[in-house]
């Protein structure tokens, strides 16, 4: 597939990123973890160095050495969509280059950090960006949008000029967190001269998001539940309301496993799950984030056993 013409759309999990007990990368457990998501029947990519594969505590050049790791386990089997997070736009182009240089298909451009204390405020920050990225190379852009909270979330104005000043951007990842700007963002990104795709990662509450008329969505969550995700986006797609609540049935107890408070642990969770599951040996995590309570994952294990994916990730029904 040549990569200007990459659709993002569908269902596209993202990634997680297994550690030995010494906090290295485990190669190995990160290649049968591909392959493991590459298996499931309907998924239209899958999204590395992202927030699910602890970006933030990743260097780049571990970034680097995932991106070939990932063509090498995967080829051409499924598109690659490579995380750009850092806050220096010097070193997102890097990152650009090297990533359409190694084969990606597709890149999700998450804000610079910095902007959290004002950036908002300067959209010619992001623009700069964005211009130094594109500048860079020619892939497909998928543009991470932020809760407003946040700081890090383009106002609605500077969204829309965002996608007409720069083509590359194809598809955003919608995490605002608000029902009405949601909505109104599916609406107005699809009016756009150029529409531009909505990829949901409303995971918490992802059948209404669907709903709303996203053309996707993109999840740490479907690490692990991509086959009940394709289910669900496939019942949304053909409009069948009573088949998607029951496969949404099936992914609540998954909700609160791996997004009850505090968010910051959604991604360690997914992998105590991956262990329960056994898909994964150990469920290292990078500092400053810890191993979870003992307690808490003999929850993620009740929850997993109400979901019916204990044993296996059997399609649905």
């Amino acid at each position: 597939m040549p990569k200007r013409g990459f659709d993002p759309r569908g269902v596209i999990p993202a990634c997680l990123m297994p550690f030995k007990a010494d906090l290295s990368i485990d190669e190995g457990a990160y290649r049968k973890h591909l392959a493991d998501i590459a298996a499931v029947d309907g998924i239209s990519g899958i999204t590395i160095n992202g927030h699910a594969a602890e970006v933030h505590a990743l260097t780049i050049d571990e970034q680097h050495r995932a991106l070939v790791v990932t063509k090498d386990a995967l080829g051409d089997r499924v598109p690659i969509i490579v995380g750009v997070y850092t806050s220096s736009s010097l070193e997102a182009a890097r990152i650009a280059a090297d990533a359409e240089r190694e084969g990606a298909d597709a890149l999700l451009v998450f804000p610079p950090e910095v902007m959290a204390m004002g950036g908002h405020l300067r959209p010619e920050m992001i623009r700069e960006h964005l211009r130094l990225v594109t500048d860079a190379c020619d892939l497909p852009i998928i543009l991470f949008q932020y809760p407003a909270a946040s700081n890090l979330g383009y106002p609605l104005a500077t969204l829309l000029d965002l996608c007409r000043e720069f083509p590359q951007i194809r598809a955003i990842k919608d995490w605002c967190g608000d029902g009405n700007l949601h909505e109104r963002q599916i609406r107005e990104l699809k009016a756009l001269d150029r529409p531009v795709n909505t990829l949901t990662t409303h995971s918490a509450w992802l059948l209404g998001s669907l709903a709303m008329g996203c053309d996707g969505l993109l999840s740490g969550a479907g690490s692990t539940i991509a086959p009940l995700q394709v289910a669900l986006f496939r019942a949304v797609q053909a409009g069948d309301l009573r088949q998607a609540r029951a496969i949404n049935d099936r992914i609540y107890p998954t909700v609160r496993a791996f997004y009850n408070a505090p968010l910051l642990d959604m991604h360690n969770r997914m992998k105590q799950a991956q262990v329960l599951l056994g898909r994964m040996d150990a469920a290292h995590v990078r500092p400053p984030l810890v191993r979870l309570p003992e307690a808490e994952i003999a929850e993620i294990r009740r929850l997993m056993i109400e979901a019916g994916l204990l044993e296996t990730m059997a399609e649905p029904a």
